[in-house]
């Protein structure tokens, strides 16, 4: 979210901070950092999609059998469960 807010991709209605922590807090969400075996999955990944951070995501749910929520056109590609 912070990376496309940056890039003025994502308008926000209120503060980054607040939303975000609060979101969190709200769903008992945790946050996953990236570890050695998301960064091997990038590298397996095929070339559907260039962004490096989008890549790392579609990793990460391969790994932990996680569902991404996007409307991104290109995460289809990869077969990770989405939502949106």
């Amino acid at each position: 979210m912070a990376i496309k807010v940056s890039i003025g991709k994502l308008k926000l209605q209120m503060d980054y901070r607040v939303i975000f922590s609060g979101v969190l807090e709200a769903n008992g969400f945790v946050l996953l950092p990236p570890a050695v075996e998301h960064y091997e999955a990038v590298i397996a990944l095929p070339r559907h999609h260039s962004d490096p951070f989008d890549r790392l995501i579609i990793a990460q749910a391969q790994v932990e059998g996680l569902t991404i929520v996007t409307c991104d056109e290109d995460f289809p590609a990869y077969g990770v469960p989405l939502l949106w």
